[in-house]
């Protein structure tokens, strides 16, 4: 593994073991096992370590003395409080990007409005997502509050894990999430900061509620395999 001149070692082993946890590659209760992934990365043990403990500031994974990190689980519990306060936050970035956009940022809100249609139309429910996340998570002149941004940017990673179990929604639902979050472009470009907020909730619960009923049928088809497999 090479080092970007952006990204040290560890911040690169983290984003990788961000990204198998985030599509299930390492599922809940999982011990990472340090000397494996050294291994496989062809990196020093001590760089996986602090790897790890970058990482555990994502809520990711769970750091215990003598078990090392586990994969953190996703209940239906955690899912409602992520959103709950990532609904907060997110509220909050919104209505401060509606009151201080200028020219050149509401054309880009437009693009990425654009963008989205397209991958609706594509039926492309992670690029969807990611589209929406990834630029808020750029936002840092408009938003202008480094520790909101701080905090979105370790909340971020789970939230990526949650949707990433809508991918087999339907389509009226990925256009249901589209016509959301219109709302919140269009309040936004017409300045009206508390309409944004509202509009930002009410996507993020809809969100909230396609992960729930997807973590719903998961663990139900888990608990089918396992009835089975002690027959």
């Amino acid at each position: 593994m090479q080092q970007e001149a952006l990204e040290s070692l560890s911040e690169q082993i983290a984003q990788h073991i961000c990204e198998q946890i985030i599509r299930g590659d390492l599922v809940e209760g999982e011990r990472i096992q340090e000397l494996r992934l050294a291994k496989a990365l062809s990196v020093s043990r001590g760089s996986v370590r602090e790897a790890l403990l970058l990482l555990e500031r994502t809520h990711l994974i769970h750091i215990y003395p003598r078990r090392g990190a586990i994969v953190a689980e996703m209940s239906a519990q955690q899912v409602r409080a992520l959103f709950e306060v990532g609904s907060l936050l997110l509220g909050s970035m919104v209505q401060r990007i509606s009151e201080s956009w200028r020219s050149h940022e509401a054309e880009a809100l437009r693009q990425l409005l654009s963008h989205l249609i397209e991958e609706v139309k594509q039926g492309h429910t992670e690029k969807f997502y990611d589209a929406i996340f990834q630029y808020l998570a750029l936002q840092h002149d408009m938003v202008a509050n480094l520790y909101m941004m701080k905090f979105y940017k370790e909340l971020l990673p789970s939230i990526r894990r949650s949707y990433f179990l809508t991918l087999n929604t339907s389509k009226i639902e990925l256009q249901e999430s589209l016509a959301l979050f219109k709302l919140v472009i269009d309040a936004i470009l017409n300045r009206k900061s508390q309409q944004a907020t509202l509009f930002m909730e009410d996507f993020c619960r809809h969100l909230r509620n396609l992960v729930l009923e997807s973590l719903t049928r998961m663990k139900q088809i888990e608990l089918a395999w396992a009835r089975r497999s002690r027959r």
